[in-house]
């Protein structure tokens, strides 16, 4: 690096760069350090979400005279490839310049060089064998990966009149990490490693969100924990990940999704203990900034294949009675509703648990609705509000 021209730019999770004086180019060695180093823990604010730079990237400067702009993505119906001779940091100016091809999901994920043709149709006659050969082999790679987002901006053609990418970003489908998993990890420096996914631009997981990945980490069971408003007066502890998608929709359905303090769910059959560590952890933010207003508590979850449901709720049970001063400081009143492997059980104890907790709780089996609760839960809500008013 000390004999060769060099770029230096963050290496996180977000766009817009150049615009940011975040990207330095044709520097050498000392003077790329002494540009990372005036930005270092800079804290910037891109596209609303604001964040520390905390790590760049040093690469070798590529002369060039053209910036060309290539992205592939995925969507619910296909997969849209798109490109621009304009790309760049002004490639949001020339938006008016991208061209566009779309593959339906029903056809093979194929793209072959018919359809590449309307994309490099403006392109000299001698540079359109060697983009259309790149940009083929740019899809092969995308859905070998299986990837969901493939962007190059900007790329160009080096001295050989050979494409070279200079600034990519991807991202991976992790539910395809069963089949794709060992090529993610080509390459990475400790024999063994996986490749971690990262959280976005911005987002610094909180002590309670810590907390419950590490107990994940430590679990073959899956224990999920996203604070999404840490004063929000409706919180979640819900089993599955189908079912929380169905409770977090329907809470946002009736018009409260501004109140949902978190998003989560626990399933593949957690312990007592792992269940009370988790539910502590999810009491202890359902019950922080009380304001005197109610609060609602949905555990819920639809029908479990193996999950013991009385051994769950043993562990939240616990987790309950533990925080009962906290849930009446905060006037949380508990909605319960399940079905599963010894479901009676479970909710014998939950409807047992009321009058020891000096909190009202609902409980109600797998003949009653999974949103049934939802809208109880709202109606507490809209009735407390009443009160106060």
């Amino acid at each position: 690096m000390g004999s060769t021209k060099l770029v230096v730019k963050p290496d996180m999770l977000f766009g817009q760069r150049g615009k940011n004086d975040l990207v330095g180019l044709n520097l050498d060695f000392s003077q790329a350090i002494d540009f990372a180093t005036q930005r270092l823990n800079r804290t910037v604010t891109v596209n609303g979400c604001t964040g520390p730079i905390t790590t760049f990237l040093i690469e070798p400067f590529v002369p060039h005279a053209e910036e060309f702009y290539l992205s592939i993505t995925s969507s619910r119906n296909g997969w849209e490839v798109a490109f621009s001779e304009a790309g760049g940091i002004h490639i949001e100016e020339n938006w008016d310049k991208l061209r566009t091809v779309t593959l339906d999901t029903l056809d093979a994920p194929c793209l072959d060089a018919g359809r590449v043709a309307p994309l490099i149709a403006g392109l000299p006659l001698e540079q359109r064998p060697a983009l259309e050969r790149f940009i083929l082999a740019a899809f092969s790679v995308f859905h070998d990966l299986d990837c969901t987002l493939l962007e190059m901006n900007p790329w160009t053609l080096d001295a050989a009149g050979s494409p070279f990418p200079l600034d990519m970003r991807m991202e991976l489908d992790d539910t395809a990490k069963y089949r794709s998993g060992a090529k993610w990890n080509v390459g990475l420096e400790q024999p063994g490693a996986e490749l971690e996914f990262p959280l976005p631009f911005g987002r610094l997981l909180s002590p309670a969100e810590s907390a419950i990945s590490a107990l994940d980490e430590a679990t073959g069971a899956s224990l999920k924990f996203t604070v999404l408003n840490p004063h929000g007066r409706v919180w979640l502890m819900v089993a599955g990940g189908g079912a929380s998608v169905i409770y977090t929709d329907t809470i946002a359905d009736l018009g409260y999704a501004a109140e949902l303090g978190n998003y989560g769910e626990y399933s593949g059959a957690p312990n007592t203990n792992e269940t009370y560590q988790y539910a502590k952890t999810v009491l202890d933010c359902a019950t922080s900034h009380a304001d005197g207003r109610g609060r609602a508590l949905l555990i819920g979850g639809g029908i479990a294949n193996f999950t013991d449901v009385a051994a769950t709720f043993t562990g939240i049970i616990a987790a309950l009675k533990e925080k009962a001063a906290a849930l009446q400081a905060a006037k949380v009143r508990i909605f319960v509703r399940r079905g599963g492997p010894n479901y009676q059980k479970g909710l014998e104890l939950m409807r047992a648990l009321g009058s020891q907790l000096g909190v009202p709780v609902s409980v109600y089996g797998p003949e009653s609705s999974m949103t049934g609760i939802c809208a109880e839960a709202i109606s507490y809500i809209k009735e407390t509000d009443a009160m106060a008013a």
